[in-house]
């Protein structure tokens, strides 16, 4: 196949263009940029060397729909409401990193996001690509909505209790730390050196863009959903995300009881690992991969269960996610041509 990556000088499009570079389907990897049209990939990722000499190219929507078969749109929020309909339509399926189509209710990414919205018939045709909870979806999709990275660890730790309907959906607290690379290429106030090095920092509080994402899916599975806390922090490290997140069961359960609806919800699943009872997971322990590690816990005095969830935010929080949402598009083993073990140290 032929693969088109737009936005391809971010983090995000640099992983992609890593996994896709050895992907036994991908034969050409072709990578658009908007800002560095006409230079060469590797005057700004030298690491990136290949035999191949690839070059930044600009932005045809309407050769690309017919001449590539998957694009990803590794772009700002704003840049896929305006592409993805001219992408559409042709042969190209699409799958979009960024959090413009997520949302079904237009109105809500407004008040998130602060953008003008997709349209509505756009919302309708993405699926929202989170593989373990919406495979046949997914794989029925021309257009796929990869989830946010926050809300992929904070929903893979709650999906097997909050669908179980046993939690009391007032009582969940999400407590998210993430490295500096979540906040992408260019640096801002807070991800300067100085200010981050030795330093450990709350921010967005109340209105992260990632809460209404969060919400949209515990609804699926619980009509009882009410908003969350969700909180995010900055950590002076560059990749990983750990959701340590809190609840309170509706009945007294055992934790044998609670780890089995894990295992039952995540046994066919290749990507989702989870620890042994008194075992939490790192974010090292699932760094340059596509995992995500659970280590969960009840406290018996207080009946509160504690849900630890790690990943790499530019892998499964994104880059090696959309991947997996590829192999599932076009009827692939779901783990071609990502990485069987993380990095370690």
């Amino acid at each position: 196949m032929k693969a088109g990556i737009i936005g391809a000088t971010g983090y995000g499009g640099v992983e992609l263009f890593r996994l896709l570079n050895s992907h036994p389907h991908i034969k050409q990897v072709i990578l658009f940029s908007s800002s560095n049209a006409g230079e060469e990939f590797t005057s700004i990722y030298p690491q990136m060397s290949t035999e191949q000499n690839h070059r930044l190219e600009e932005l045809k929507p309407d050769e690309m729909k017919e001449e590539l078969d998957v694009i990803f749109l590794a772009t700002p929020a704003g840049v896929s409401t305006q592409l993805t309909p001219e992408l559409l339509g042709g042969k190209a399926k699409v799958i979009d990193l960024s959090g413009d189509l997520r949302l079904k209710d237009g109105s809500a990414y407004t008040k998130w996001y602060k953008k003008e919205s997709a349209s509505s018939s756009i919302l309708e045709k993405s699926a929202y690509g989170l593989p373990e909870w919406n495979k046949e979806a997914i794989q029925s999709a021309d257009l796929i909505a990869n989830p946010g990275c926050f809300p992929t660890a904070a929903l893979l730790g709650l999906g097997p209790l909050v669908s179980e309907g046993i939690v009391d959906p007032s009582s969940i607290i999400i407590d998210a730390k993430t490295g500096v690379s979540g906040a992408g290429k260019n640096p801002g106030a807070i991800t300067h050196f100085a200010h981050l090095q030795e330093n450990f920092q709350i921010y967005k509080v109340n209105q992260h863009q990632h809460i209404p994402e969060i919400e949209q899916q515990l609804t699926e599975w619980s009509p009882e959903t009410v908003p969350v806390t969700f909180s995010t922090h900055l950590v002076p490290m560059t990749r990983g995300i750990m959701a340590t997140i809190y609840l309170t069961l509706k009945e007294n359960q055992t934790l044998e009881e609670l780890k089995s609806y894990y295992e039952s919800c995540y046994a066919e699943e290749p990507f989702v690992r989870l620890r042994k009872e008194g075992q939490f997971p790192g974010t090292k322990d699932v760094y340059g991969s596509n995992y995500c590690d659970i280590g969960i816990t009840l406290d018996p005095r207080t009946n509160r269960v504690t849900i630890v969830a790690v990943i790499d935010n530019l892998m499964k929080g994104a880059a090696s996610q959309a991947v997996q949402n590829m192999n599932l598009l076009f009827q692939y083993e779901e783990k071609t041509g990502l990485p069987d073990l993380p990095v370690y140290p």
